[in-house]
């Protein structure tokens, strides 16, 4: 068999499908559209300074942030894959303000999408791992133009969320609330074949990852935490830790999936203005629903993240996840060395 008996990204939804009589093939057909669009950005980002695609673009995002070529593009990839197949309402991207409306000559359907296009695209210019993140949630009134108001909706609300990593292969991760499964991208056949299914991260582990360049800023817990990390087996914790940091969403998550670890991108006292780093709804949210649905935990350092109620389209948030006794030891922290 040319995939050697694995079931494809189509097949898997498929087999997905037959669990609710009721679908009538809107999702599988979006779930596609975005993996032909994590395809066509893993062509862009694979020929690199090949195309010129490397460097400034010489612009900046609604949030301040220098853009990448490749940013732009792979924003333009996601918005023509997916606007055309009648399953959205509407759209929201890191890239954009405001939410991109359906164009009005198309039709509408029952679902909304808000996406990363290419998270850490800070490291194309090394050439270290990349990746897509997006998470689909249900229309409030399908078939009409989605309002702002219709993306604020909590973590627990998510249909699907996945994320494409392009490294040395492509692989799209993905959950529909039933496990988290990993597809590599076959590029003989141009087709994702399930590789690694029901991902598990296991309860405890011996590696963290987070930017050490922010120290003086950390919360009291936080800080606790990593010492004790960092002391070793002579610590209270009394085996020795690895610590990580690739600043690249994308690939912290897949490592952590395929080997376990924990993640911390905490709040702190860098800018008083922001309550974290990362957004909630097109990075926190869907990274969350992969990693509990792969039996670990997500928290903002102080409770669930997928309970948060969203209050901007671009809202941050501090994030921390993983294995989970890893992550209720930070939250217990947290109780007992309050901070900010």
């Amino acid at each position: 068999m040319p995939t050697a008996g694995r079931a494809t990204l189509a097949q898997f939804l498929i087999e997905e499908r037959r669990r609710a009589p009721e679908a009538t093939g809107d999702f599988d057909s979006l779930v596609t559209d975005i993996a032909l669009a994590c395809k066509a950005i893993a062509r862009r980002v694979a020929h690199g300074a090949l195309q010129g695609e490397l460097g400034s673009a010489g612009s900046h995002n609604v949030h301040g942030e220098e853009q990448t070529p490749l940013d732009i593009a792979s924003n333009e990839i996601f918005l023509r894959a997916t606007e055309r197949g009648g399953h959205l309402a509407g759209m929201a991207s890191e890239e954009l303000e405001l939410p991109y409306p359906i164009p009005s000559h198309l039709p509408r359907g029952k679902y909304l999408l808000v996406f990363d296009p290419l998270d850490g695209s800070s490291n194309l210019d090394v050439n270290m791992s990349v990746g897509s993140i997006f998470s689909v949630l249900r229309a409030r009134t399908p078939g009409a133009h989605a309002k702002l108001d219709d993306f604020l909706q909590p973590g627990t609300a998510q249909v699907c969320a996945g994320y494409a990593v392009y490294g040395p292969s492509t692989m799209l991760v993905l959950t529909i609330g039933r496990g988290t499964h990993a597809f590599t991208l076959d590029p003989s056949l141009s087709e994702w074949v399930l590789s690694h299914a029901n991902l598990r991260v296991g309860p405890s582990a011996r590696e963290f990852a987070i930017n050490a360049s922010n120290t003086r800023f950390w919360e009291p817990a936080v800080k606790r935490y990593v010492d004790e990390c960092l002391a070793g087996v002579s610590g209270p914790r009394g085996f020795d830790f690895n610590m990580r940091w690739i600043a690249s969403l994308v690939a912290e998550t897949h490592r952590i999936l395929m080997r376990g670890g924990v993640f911390l991108y905490p709040r702190d006292s860098k800018n008083h203005t922001r309550h974290g780093r990362l957004r909630l709804l097109y990075e926190a949210n869907p990274i969350a629903f992969l990693i509990e649905q792969a039996g670990g935990m997500a928290s903002t350092g102080y409770s669930r993240t997928m309970d948060v109620l969203p209050t901007g389209l671009h809202q941050r948030i501090g994030f921390i996840f993983g294995s989970s006794e890893e992550v209720l030891r930070i939250e217990q922290y947290h109780r007992e060395t309050p901070g900010m």
